[in-house]
C-alpha cells in the first residue's frame, strides 16, 4: 500500500459517506475570523526567519510532501474509518479545502527528519465541522485494517490509529492530535505518522511527522506550531 504522510488528512473527510454529519454550533458560524484567499494563506506560512536560528522552511506545491500514489484505492472493513485511508493513499478529489499552502520545516542536527505543515483555508464554519469529524473518526477507529477489491484476504494491511495529548496553542480554537501505525496484517515493517491538527478561526493547520514502528514519528516541534498559529491568527484578526 502506498502511505503518503498524515499532512492531508482533513481534505476528503466531508466527502464521506461512513461519518456522521456534524452541525456547527452558533459560536462556530460567528464571522469571528477572515476566509482566506490562496495569496493570504501562503503570507501567514512561517518563515525560517519566525524560528530563530537552524531552522529552514521550504515552501512547496499543495500535496508536494505525497509519496506517488500508484493501484487501487483502499477500502477499510469499518466504514466510518475510510477517511483516514482517503487521507494516506489515493483520496476523493471532490472535497478540497478553497486555499491550501503546504511548507516543510527541518531544525539542523534534529534526527527525526522534516515536519510537514499543511494551511487550509476554509468556509465559515467548515474547519470547526472537520474537527469535530476527525473527534469522532478518533473514537471510532482504533484497530482496522484494509485492502483493494483485487487483493486476497491475507494481503491486507492493518491500522492502529490513536488519539494523543496535546495542548492548545496560544491563539488556536482547538487542536486535535493523533498517532497512525500501518503494516502488513501478518507481520513486517510498519510505518508510524503523528499528526496534530490546529484550528485557527476559518483554517486548519495540519503538522505532521513520519517514523517506523521500531523509531515512532516524533511529536511536531512546539515552537513551529506556535509560531504558525500565531501567523494565521494574526492574517485573520
Amino acid at each position: 500500500m502506498t502511505v503518503r504522510p498524515a499532512v492531508l488528512l482533513l481534505l476528503p473527510v466531508l466527502a464521506v459517506g461512513g461519518c456522521a454529519t456534524v452541525k456547527p454550533t452558533a459560536a462556530d458560524q460567528l464571522p469571528a475570523a477572515r476566509v482566506l484567499s490562496v495569496v493570504e494563506l501562503r503570507a501567514a506560512a512561517v518563515e525560517s526567519a519566525d524560528l530563530g536560528g537552524g531552522y529552514t522552511v521550504t515552501l512547496m506545491s499543495p500535496g508536494q510532501a505525497a509519496a506517488p500514489q500508484h493501484g487501487e484505492r483502499q477500502l477499510a472493513d469499518v466504514a466510518a474509518c475510510q477517511p483516514v485511508l482517503d487521507a494516506i493513499g489515493p483520496a476523493d478529489p471532490n472535497a478540497q479545502p478553497q486555499a491550501e499552502t503546504d511548507l516543510s520545516t527541518v531544525r539542523a542536527g534534529d534526527s527525526p527528519g522534516a515536519l510537514y505543515t499543511a494551511l487550509l483555508g476554509y468556509p465559515v464554519g467548515r474547519a470547526a465541522v472537520l474537527q469535530s469529524t476527525l473527534d469522532q473518526v478518533l473514537a471510532q477507529c482504533a484497530d482496522f485494517t484494509s485492502g483493494a477489491a483485487s487483493q486476497p484476504q491475507g494481503a491486507r494491511t492493518r491500522h492502529q490509529l490513536e488519539r494523543a495529548d496535546t495542548p492548545t496553542p496560544g491563539g488556536a480554537d482547538g487542536a486535535t492530535a493523533f498517532t497512525l501505525t500501518s503494516g502488513p496484517q501478518t507481520g513486517g515493517p510498519a510505518l508510524s505518522q503523528r499528526a496534530a491538527v490546529v484550528r485557527v478561526g476559518t483554517a486548519l493547520a495540519v503538522f505532521s511527522t513520519v517514523g517506523t514502528a521500531k523509531e515512532p514519528a516524533a511529536v511536531p516541534d512546539s515552537a513551529v506550531v506556535l509560531a504558525q498559529t500565531r501567523k494565521l491568527r494574526a492574517a485573520q484578526g
